[in-house]
């Protein structure tokens, strides 16, 4: 059986707002940086944020969420989460968390860097 990663997507109104959550097994996975990718139909696969799992520091966020998501995560609850708010119709996206190791939370921030991916959940926003 496939394990249910990501959860928490759906269809919203433009300025609504959700919370993505990313359990085991990529929350759980022996390494301490943990992050959020978002894939739109046509375009290359772009970080959004990512977290150091022990002490939470975060090191990014891109330039077009900045402000509006916030990730954190729940060591005591082995989940991984990305609070969306105010979201627009250029957030429609599959949502994807994934793991790599800690030195790949600092400087460049390359999907190819991560070699533990969940199976994505979908979000969807109209205007």
């Amino acid at each position: 059986q496939v394990p249910q990663v990501e959860t928490g997507g759906g269809s919203v109104q433009a300025g609504d707002s959700l919370r993505l959550s990313c359990a085991a097994p990529v929350y759980s996975y022996a390494t301490e940086c943990l992050a959020w990718f978002r894939q739109a139909p046509g375009k290359e696969r772009e970080g959004v944020a990512r977290i150091l799992r022990g002490d939470g520091t975060t090191y990014f966020y891109a330039d077009s969420v900045r402000g509006r998501f916030t990730i954190s995560r729940d060591n005591a609850k082995n989940t991984l989460f990305l609070q969306m708010n105010s979201l627009k119709p250029e957030d429609t996206a599959m949502y994807y968390c994934a793991a790599a190791l800690g030195g790949y939370c600092y400087g460049q921030f390359s999907a190819r860097d991560f070699n533990h991916w969940g199976q994505g959940t979908q979000v969807t926003v109209s205007s």
